[in-house]
């Protein structure tokens, strides 16, 4: 069962995702928050599986909960559900950690498969927005190829990064640390030059690293 935690300052947004996602057989709603404050308070409290964080939020925004919320939990699996696609709203939460990032037309079907995606640490980013972390990627590389830096370790963890593994389940299939696969991202998002896990396995997609 994955569990999710909606955090949304409309009411009746969270009582119909929450109304859908119960109904699924695979996804239980464990809380509810209408603030990013108490999002971020009962995301400590209850360590859910999944966190669907809405952006705009009187108080503390969607991008600072997603920071803290990144900063309490390990490999915290946020997917942002807003009505905005605007440049300072996608860049900064993708920067504090968001995985995904739906925009609230979203058919119910797809936010539940995004649900299910973002439990194994698969992301899913809505098209308009994964063209402009692609296009930002892309003016970032200044056309050189940037991955032939990795190492040859380096390389075999961010194409488990983009098959959405976690650091735990890294570090069990290569016998390795989660202290040692932690140095590894650092490193490889340093040679990238990218923010994050998210713009990390955007690139490898794009630059065809995975077969």
């Amino acid at each position: 069962m994955i569990r999710v935690l909606l955090i949304d300052d409309h009411e009746m947004v969270r009582m119909g995702l929450a109304a859908f996602l119960e109904a699924q057989a695979d996804i239980e709603v464990i809380g509810e928050a209408s603030d990013g404050q108490k999002g971020v308070e009962l995301a400590v409290e209850l360590k859910p599986d999944v966190i669907l964080m809405d952006l705009v939020m009187e108080g503390m925004d969607g991008i600072e909960a997603t920071k803290r919320i990144c900063q309490e939990i390990e490999d915290a699996k946020i997917i942002v559900l807003t009505s905005f696609i605007d440049d300072d709203k996608v860049y900064p939460v993708i920067e504090a950690g968001a995985l995904s990032y739906l925009l609230k037309t979203s058919k119910a079907g797809e936010i539940a498969d995004a649900i299910r995606s973002a439990s194994i640490g698969e992301p899913r980013l809505e098209s308009k927005v994964a063209g402009k972390v692609m296009n930002k990627l892309r003016h970032s590389s200044n056309g050189s190829i940037l991955h032939d830096s990795l190492t040859a370790r380096e390389m075999e963890i961010l194409k488990l990064i983009a098959d959405g593994k976690s650091n735990k389940v890294i570090a069990e299939e290569l016998f390795i640390t989660i202290k040692t696969v932690k140095t590894h991202i650092t490193n490889i998002l340093s040679k990238l030059d990218v923010e994050d896990r998210t713009q990390a396995a955007v690139y490898a997609h794009r630059h065809k690293l995975i077969q």
